[in-house]
């Protein structure tokens, strides 16, 4: 008797210190993921500076930059689709500073089937974080140049039929804002935290493991004495 229940016992305690100790770790990943998201956050919302002579797609991620000078030619439209809007573009168009130099500037969204709109003339400042995306993954399809559908912010891409350098700049505020562009500021809600879900996973299974278990062994106890009468 005392063996049929010692052995599920031990099965099911040392199951239980499995999954318990698989959500005490995703507890921990949980707090490590906080602290660089906020860390991310105190990036982002720092006061901006002047555009980098060079750029590290590592140190220089979410940098606030600010920068003055005028849109050029030309916008590419990438397609996304936002929450409880539907789908839409992002609106990428070339912005020459005042030193000379143009770069990549993300204006912000318009709904799918909205005009594309020219960027704001003359002289403006634009503010923002400086960011390097990573929109692909194997199910992206390629972008369609000609048709100006873009399903991935490729930088390289984008400059080289913007002639621009390949860095981007999304903005934050325009100095003469756009009434048909919403702009989409960098934030830290595209960065996936899910440690807290996966923790209360594995913390329920562990409990159900024990419930099982006990219920097990009970069920083999009455058994037994059912036997013994």
């Amino acid at each position: 008797m005392l063996r049929k229940t010692l052995l599920p016992l031990i099965f099911g305690l040392a199951g239980a210190a499995v999954l318990i100790w698989l959500g005490v770790w995703q507890v921990q990943r949980l707090d490590w993921k906080e602290g660089i998201l906020s860390q991310i956050e105190t990036r982002i919302d720092a006061a901006p500076v002047a555009l980098p002579e060079r750029f590290d797609p590592e140190a220089d991620k979410y940098l606030p930059v600010e920068v003055s000078g005028q849109f050029g030619d030309g916008a590419l439209r990438v397609l996304v689709s936002r929450k409880q809007v539907g789908a839409g573009y992002l609106v990428i168009s070339p912005f020459e500073t005042e030193g000379g130099r143009r770069i990549l500037v993300d204006r912000g969204f318009i709904r799918q089937g909205d005009a594309l709109s020219d960027a704001p003339g003359g002289a403006l400042t634009v503010t923002g974080n400086l960011h390097w995306p990573d929109d692909r993954n194997s199910s992206t399809p390629e972008n369609d140049v000609d048709g100006n559908t873009w399903f991935a912010r490729d930088l390289g891409q984008m400059a080289e039929v913007l002639d621009t350098e390949p860095v981007l700049l999304v903005a934050r505020t325009l100095s003469q804002p756009e009434e048909a562009v919403t702009p989409l500021p960098v934030d830290t809600a595209h960065i996936p935290n899910d440690h807290l879900q996966y923790a209360i996973t594995w913390f329920s299974l562990a409990a159900i493991w024990l419930g099982m278990t006990a219920f097990y062994i009970f069920r083999g106890r009455g058994a037994a004495k059912g036997l013994d009468r």
